[in-house]
């Protein structure tokens, strides 16, 4: 896990849910073949409800046109973030197209424990409602240590939720090097 962590925000609404973040259609490919893991990225938040429902991020893409990266670091979320099926494809998408952060108000326990388990992405959580604070492209920094997130955009500082526990785990990588580490697995 980075000390530090700067780009661009990608702001969406409350229950973005899993198939909304990858969509089922685009589960065809390898997680661990390169040449179409990449199609994650690609088609990560890909399955959003058009620009014509008012959604914060508008008609902009999360990965424009055939790229498979994203300009976007940050996340931003209303509340339940991961709700639906209990893919983990959902966070790897994430990761894939060059997601670090996603900071939402409260999250499906299946996505949060997937994103933290895999070590994808670093779910923060918030109090403040960040969706109406942040706008799509707005440049954030985030200290990860002391969850002070600052919008470069706007000069505004927040204080997001402490990782608690979790921190460790991302430290490591994922869940398996945390255990390797900390001993509770035998190297093979």
């Amino acid at each position: 896990m980075k000390e530090h962590i700067r780009g661009q925000a990608y702001v969406v609404g409350d229950s973005i849910d899993t198939d909304q973040i990858i969509p089922a259609i685009h589960l065809v490919y390898s997680m661990t073949v390169p040449e179409e893991r990449q199609f994650y990225g690609r088609y990560a938040l890909s399955g959003l409800p058009e620009a014509s429902q008012g959604l914060p991020h508008g008609s902009t893409p999360f990965t424009p046109g055939d790229a498979f990266k994203s300009p976007y670091s940050f996340i931003i979320a209303g509340g339940n973030f991961g709700c639906g099926s209990s893919r983990e494809h959902a966070p790897f998408a994430l990761q894939e197209a060059g997601a670090e952060v996603v900071i939402a108000e409260s999250y499906a326990r299946i996505f949060y424990r997937n994103a933290v388990d895999g070590g994808f992405v670093i779910p923060f959580e918030t109090r403040v409602r960040l969706i109406d604070e942040i706008k799509t492209g707005d440049v954030l920094s985030l200290t990860t240590g002391t969850g002070i997130l600052k919008n470069e955009t706007s000069g505004t500082e927040y204080l997001l939720e402490p990782l608690g526990d979790i921190a460790e785990i991302l430290k490591c990588g994922n869940v398996f090097e945390y255990a390797r580490q900390a001993g509770m697995m035998t190297q093979r």
